[in-house]
């Protein structure tokens, strides 16, 4: 099978052994996957002198289930996430812990979003938000895009800002969420809603090291507010405008709990569910959910399709910066 990897900073396909069903995975023939501009870019200029495996949200369908997989059959479509078992690949070994069924109504370029879906979700768990407060979302990638419509979706009062006018006029042509492409307009928009008290949580989705954004999203929130850290951006904040506020600084890490926990996803052993209520798993489920009712419309997320075969020139133009795409949705049905 060929699947993608960075190497010294460049993108390739190479070749690989195919894998062998497990009794707790399914084995599952790719028919898209997505391309997250933020964390794979990182990936690759982070590939110097070594092999990394791109890629974390996919879809495809069933071609052999584990002796203990009992929820889906052979030629079922499943949504999966989580590197190192969902790459860019032909072929995908998935632990029953990351996947959920998609039903007929999900297109299956949709139901390829889940892991990006999983994120966000889980980013505004980690803000805490109660019904009808304000949230702020900084940055307005494929992630950041993605939470103001589902924080939209819950209810919050979402306002959101980017400096490139087009990745903000983005919510604004289908949906109702307040965008903005200065920091004043946004400023100002939280004042006059919340009656100059500040927004609820700030959620940075921005990369850059040494941002001034993280300084600025305390000015941002109310007294006792929270500012949650979801992009690749440096956690450094002035100790007076924390203290004057008590804020509290959050990270969301990925997609919910069982993340990087080899028990969760290596052993594809589940968190009892009255316990952790929420894990990456039931986050993927709930993503689905949420397109499948049309709560939210993730359709302009997915314009823009590559073949496999030609993956590596996509790759090389982010990389050279001569795109500055939201997203691909690469095919490997071609």
């Amino acid at each position: 099978m060929q699947k993608v990897i960075a190497n010294n900073r460049t993108v390739e396909i190479v070749e690989d052994d195919s894998p062998t069903v497990k009794p707790s995975y399914l084995l599952i023939k790719t028919m898209y996957s997505i391309i997250s501009p933020g964390t794979e870019l990182s990936i690759i200029e982070n590939s110097t002198d070594k092999q990394i495996t791109l890629g974390y949200s996919a879809m495809g369908v069933v071609e052999e289930c584990g002796s203990d997989i009992t929820d889906v059959n052979k030629g079922d479509f499943v949504a999966v996430y989580g590197a190192p078992y969902v790459q860019h690949s032909e072929y995908l070994l998935v632990p029953k812990t990351l996947y959920t069924k998609v039903p007929p109504n999900v297109e299956h370029k949709e139901a390829a979003l889940a892991g990006i879906g999983a994120i966000a979700i889980h980013a505004l768990r980690t803000a805490n938000l109660q019904f009808g407060e304000t949230v702020a979302v900084v940055g307005l990638g494929l992630l950041g895009q993605m939470i103001a419509k589902i924080a939209d979706a819950a209810a919050y009062n979402v306002i959101t800002y980017d400096l490139h006018e087009e990745r903000a006029a983005m919510l604004k042509e289908e949906t109702n969420i307040k965008s903005f492409s200065t920091v004043k307009e946004m400023e100002n928009d939280i004042k006059s809603s919340t009656n100059n008290n500040g927004a609820d949580a700030v959620l940075l989705c921005a990369g850059g090291k040494r941002s001034p954004l993280t300084a600025q999203s305390l000015e941002w929130v109310r007294n006792k507010g929270k500012v949650v850290i979801v992009g690749d951006i440096e956690p450094d904040f002035p100790r007076h405008l924390m203290f004057s506020k008590e804020a509290k600084i959050l990270i969301s890490r990925a997609g919910g709990p069982g993340r990087y926990d080899k028990t969760y996803e290596a052993q594809a052993i589940d968190y009892p569910y009255g316990f952790v209520r929420w894990t990456e798993g039931r986050n993927i489920e709930e993503y689905i959910r949420l397109v499948s009712e049309k709560r939210i419309n993730v359709s302009s997320f997915i314009k823009e399709e590559v073949n496999f075969s030609d993956v590596s020139d996509a790759f090389n133009d982010l990389v050279n910066k001569k795109s500055t795409m939201l997203t691909k949705v690469i095919n490997f049905l071609k």
